[in-house]
C-alpha cells in the first residue's frame, strides 16, 4: 500500500519545521492524518507550531527543541518522537542554513555552522532514526537538498560544499537501505519564497517556488507505489524573475 494512502496513524519527524518548507511539509502530513514531530533550535517556536498544526488535524503534532549540529540532541529528539507516537515511518531532513562569502572571507565558525547544520545534522538524524525506520514495514527518508548541490557559484563555497555532500550522502544512503524497505529521495529546489538567509518573503517573491509546492512534491512521493523510487527530484521556478 502506498504510504500516502495509509498515512493515518503513521509518524514522521520533520527537522527545521517551524517555518518555510519544513512547516509546509509538516502541515500537509498532519492534514493527511500523520502524527508529526516538529523541531527547531527554538523549543518554544516548535511547541507553538505543533499546537497550531494539531488544530488543523486529523493528525497531531508535537514540538521538540533540536539543534541538529549536536548528535545527542538529534538522538533524543528521535527517541522522544518514537516514544510519543510508538513508531517512526518518515524522516524529512529539512533543517538548513546559508552563509555566502568568498573562501578567504569565510569565518571558520561560519563554515562549521553551515556544514554542521546542512550535512552533519542529516547524518545525525538519519543515524538515530534508521533502526526505527527499518521496523516500519515501508519507510521513507526525504532530504531537502538544493540545486546548489550540483551548481557551484562564487561566494557559495560553504553552502555548495554542504549541498554537494548531501547529494552524495543521499545517493549512498539510498543504496545502503533500499533492501530494508526504506526509500530515500532528495529534493533539489531552486529559488523558494522563504525566510532563508534572513529574507522576508513578499509580493516580489510570487515568481519563486512556494513552500507548499515542495510539500506537494513530498506528498506525491509518499503516494508512489512501493515498487517505485524517485530518488532525485529537481524543481525550479517555471520562469525566471522578470
Amino acid at each position: 500500500m502506498e504510504l500516502q494512502n495509509g498515512l493515518h496513524g503513521r509518524a514522521a519527524v520533520v527537522t527545521g519545521s517551524t517555518r518555510g518548507i519544513g512547516r509546509a511539509i509538516a502541515e500537509s502530513l498532519v492534514q493527511a492524518g500523520c502524527n508529526v514531530a516538529v523541531s527547531g533550535r527554538n523549543g518554544m517556536d516548535a511547541e507553538e507550531t505543533a499546537r497550531a498544526l494539531t488544530e488543523t488535524g486529523p493528525g497531531r503534532a508535537i514540538g521538540r527543541s533540536c539543534d541538529v549540529r549536536e548528535y545527542e540532541q538529534c538522538a533524543d529528539m528521535i527517541a522522544e518522537s518514537v516514544l510519543a507516537f510508538g513508531r517512526l515511518d518518515i524522516l524529512v531532513n529539512n533543517a538548513g542554513v546559508g552563509a555566502f562569502a568568498p573562501v578567504g572571507d569565510l569565518d571558520p565558525a561560519t563554515w562549521r555552522d553551515v556544514l554542521g547544520t546542512n550535512l552533519d545534522g542529516v547524518f545525525y538524524c538519519t543515524h538515530a532514526a534508521l533502526p526505527h525506520l527499518k521496523r516500519a514495514n515501508g519507510a521513507w527518508i526525504i532530504n531537502i537538498a538544493s540545486l546548489a548541490g550540483k551548481n557551484p557559484f562564487a561566494g557559495g563555497a560553504a553552502y555548495n560544499a554542504s549541498k554537494f555532500g548531501l547529494v552524495g550522502f543521499s545517493e549512498a544512503l539510498m543504496l545502503d537501505v533500499r533492501q530494508d524497505d526504506v526509500r530515500v529521495t532528495y529534493i533539489m529546489p531552486g529559488s523558494v519564497a522563504t525566510e532563508f538567509n534572513h529574507h522576508t518573503p513578499g509580493a516580489g517573491d510570487a515568481w519563486k517556488i512556494q513552500p507548499e509546492d515542495i510539500a506537494r512534491i513530498v506528498m506525491d512521493l509518499l503516494a508512489m507505489p512501493p515498487r517505485s523510487l524517485p530518488s532525485r527530484v529537481e524543481v525550479r521556478p517555471s520562469k525566471t524573475k522578470q
